[in-house]
This record gives C-alpha cells, structure tokens and sequence, in this order.
C-alpha cells in the first residue's frame, strides 16, 4: 500500500483481542489526590479500551517484562487490574500518580495538567516500555507493537503538482488525530476539513522533482492506515491565551471512518463511541476534568474521580467533549 512492510513483527497481531472477554460491572472510581482529575480521566478512558484491557488482563506483559526500572506496560497492567477487579468503589492511583515524572518530566503533582498531553505522554511511554531491548528498528516495525497496532494509524500526505500532475506521497505514524473545531459544529465536518486539499502558492510552492523548479501544488492529507482504536481530539484551546472554545460540537455514536481514507470508496469502516472525556470550564488553566466510559456489560457511566454513575447514550452524546475514544 506504498509503505515499506516491517522487517519485524514485535507482537502478532491475531493475538488482539478486539471485543470484551468478560462482560461485568465497571471497575472502581479513583480517588483525587490533588488537581489530579486529568490523570484519573485519562486512566479511566483507556482502562475501558477493551483490546488494551483484554491484554492488560491477562498480564502475559509482565510475565515477559525484561525491563530494568520504570515500565509503563507493568504500571498500567497493575492498575487496569486493580481497577476492574476491586469490589469497593474507589481506589487510589498512586501506581499511576508514583511515576508522574517519569511519564512527563514536566508533570507535578498538584498542578493542573492538560488530559490530551497526559494522554499522549501515558501513550507515548506504553509505546517506549514495548520497544524497550529493540532499538534501531524501522518506522513500519515500530508500528507492530501492542500499543501501535492498537491506537496507532498512518496518515498519507500526498502533493500533486499542478503543472505535470506528478504526486509524492509521504507517510507519518499517529496515535491519535487533532482536529479544527473553529469552522467546524461536528466531528464529520471537522474530518471533511482534515482531508481537505490545501493549495501550496506563493511563498508556500512546492519543489516538484519532474519539473525541477518551485511549483503551485495541491497537498492533502488522508487516513492511509486505520487504528483499531481511534482517539480524536478537538482542539477546544487557543494555543496562545489557552481560553477555551466552548461550543457544541455534534459527535455520532457510530462513525464511518472510510470517506477520510486514501480509498474513499469501498465498505464502511465503522467505529462505535466508548468513552468521551470533558473539560468544564473557561481555559486550559483551570476547570475540571471527567468522562464517560462504556463498561464491559454495555452499560455508559460517567465516571467523575470517586463517583461512578449509570446513565444514558443521550447524556453522553450531549457533551462538549474533549477527547473521543472509538473502536473499530
């Protein structure tokens, strides 16, 4: 599919286990243990990603853990693990919260963090913990374990020149897709927007390699390999003042993933929603941070640090979310 294959394949893929092993009741809320609400809804959105927890379950990770010191992969096991099979109704995550500067050096505790860049750091660590003792592998061979196979996809940037049509094609891995929210009252619309052909002018030409000088072009980006679980995050925050946009934005419970592909045309590629993580409040620096997750019995709670309530897809569809947690 234009991508060089990997040279190795770190964990086998039929090995994922996409749906559920065993259908019960959530798991605990988690305690605050002072501005922590980020980390604790966070950990709860991946603790209910059912091919991430079906694997963390098992513990076949840390059975065959050689790494010295900090591991992600263990840290995360021992918490999805005491999560899902506490009777009682809250824990607290000090196994997470222990290691906070070891995920982001830049992470304080008592301090107020932003929940997409824990969640890109968490994920970031989970990647390093399964690449540990692997070093100088290739970008597709990467791609191959656990953690990539499960959140991670390829995005197509593809430029035609518009003088002779000649198209380059390049590849980037991702863990999960940004997107625009300004123009933009829903998730469908924002991705219409995402794949959008951009026109490279001006200052901005593109140096076409059959034409041998600078050239107007036309770059679009496409999904060019799905994840198997696709986490979407609308930027609500300007990147300068960090004040929040706070508008409605309309996200479906099943989404088809397949008109932002590189081939557009073809079967439906759909994912339904299972968690929704929200921030209330006026800017980055400030507010609350709690989310939505769908248990392995089926059921939507919304799970706001200790509390763990029962509620319905009406209310979880109605939120001005953060981050979008879908699976394939």
């Amino acid at each position: 599919e234009g991508m060089a294959p990997p040279q190795r394949i770190l964990f086998p893929p039929e090995k994922i286990c996409m749906a559920w092993q065993q259908r019960q009741r959530p798991g605990a809320g988690l305690d605050n243990l002072g501005n922590t609400c980020f980390l604790n809804s966070v950990l709860q959105c991946l603790t209910y990603t059912p091919p991430l927890a079906n694997y963390l379950l098992s513990r076949e990770h840390s059975r065959s853990c050689r790494q010295q010191g900090f591991c992600m992969m263990c840290v995360m096991e021992a918490h999805v693990n005491k999560v899902l099979h506490f009777s009682g109704s809250a824990i607290q995550p000090w196994t997470v919260v222990r290691v906070l500067t070891r995920i982001g050096e830049h992470f304080q505790l008592g301090m107020q963090e932003d929940a997409h860049e824990f969640l890109r750091y968490t994920v970031d660590a989970m990647q390093r913990a399964c690449l540990s003792g692997s070093s100088n592998l290739d970008i597709s061979s990467q791609a191959t374990t656990i953690v990539h196979q499960i959140f991670g996809g390829f995005l197509r940037s593809r430029v035609t020149c518009l003088s002779c049509k000649a198209v380059s094609d390049s590849y980037e891995a991702f863990l999960d897709v940004p997107l625009d929210i300004k123009a933009a009252s829903s998730v469908t619309a924002a991705l219409e927007d995402f794949v959008k052909p951009e026109q490279l002018d001006g200052d901005n030409c593109f140096k076409c390699s059959k034409c041998d000088k600078m050239v107007a072009a036309s770059k679009r980006f496409t999904i060019h390999r799905v994840p198997k679980v696709l986490t979407v995050c609308l930027k609500r925050f300007e990147g300068f003042t960090g004040r929040k946009i706070s508008k409605v934005v309309e996200y479906p419970e099943y989404l088809d993933l397949r008109p932002y592909t590189s081939q557009a045309a073809g079967e439906p590629l759909l994912y339904a929603l299972y968690a929704v993580l929200v921030h209330s409040g006026g800017s980055c620096h400030e507010g609350h941070y709690f989310c939505y997750t769908k248990a392995s019995n089926g059921l939507w709670y919304k799970m706001d640090d200790t509390s763990v309530d029962g509620c319905g897809i009406n209310t979880v569809l109605g939120q001005q979310a953060y981050l979008l947690f879908y699976v394939r």
